[in-house]
């Protein structure tokens, strides 16, 4: 809450937008199924002429589609859990929960703008795609996301365990699972398609 003078109301965070973390995963989810459902092979098997399927295409775009949503979702998350957290916490932890969640949603857009610059450069409209260009964006598109974005998320889900660790509002167990996540994030994921 902040102060309130003659005639303010205090200002609150929306019970509800806890709730915008639980609908953030589940559209990242829904995006990451129907980007493997369009590229069942990963990203290195995909060439430009070999990706001419309208489904699998649409099924990528529909992916695409999603992720300016899941990152809305997620800050919101992110204002939320930062509100709860006042100033309660040392700034620093706080300070790295906000970083690490403001860069992870940059990459992840930045991921999605190139993997959609990709989508356009690979199939305008009766023309071949140069070749070039469609690797170079491609292998933006996948490394943006696997290696940075996922280890800004393994920054944030770390620094939220130990917030949430600190503050008593987290059990043990959900605390070390944030901390397997955290480092499976970190070393395995650019290594697992999905």
């Amino acid at each position: 809450m902040q102060g309130t003078g003659p005639g303010q109301k205090a200002l609150e965070t929306p019970r509800a937008a806890g709730l915008a973390g639980v609908v953030f995963a589940v559209l990242l989810a829904a995006a990451i199924v129907l980007v493997r459902l369009g590229i069942p092979e990963g990203a290195g098997a995909v060439t430009a002429q070999g990706f001419t399927d309208a489904g699998r295409r649409d099924a990528v775009g529909w992916a695409l589609d999603l992720v300016p949503f899941a990152g809305i979702f997620f800050l919101w998350f992110l204002g939320a859990v930062r509100a709860h957290v006042g100033e309660v916490e040392d700034r620093f932890l706080a300070t790295v929960l906000l970083g690490s969640g403001l860069v992870f949603t940059a990459t992840m857009f930045g991921a999605a703008a190139a993997a959609a610059a990709v989508l356009a450069v690979g199939h305008p409209a009766g023309a071949t795609p140069d070749l070039a260009a469609w690797d170079f964006g491609r292998h933006f598109a996948y490394t943006l996301l696997t290696g940075y974005a996922m280890r800004m998320a393994a920054v944030f889900v770390s620094s939220l365990s130990v917030i949430g660790h600190r503050l008593g509002v987290l059990p043990r167990w959900l605390t070390v699972l944030g901390f397997l996540t955290a480092v499976t994030l970190l070393f395995v994921s650019s290594n697992v398609p999905w």
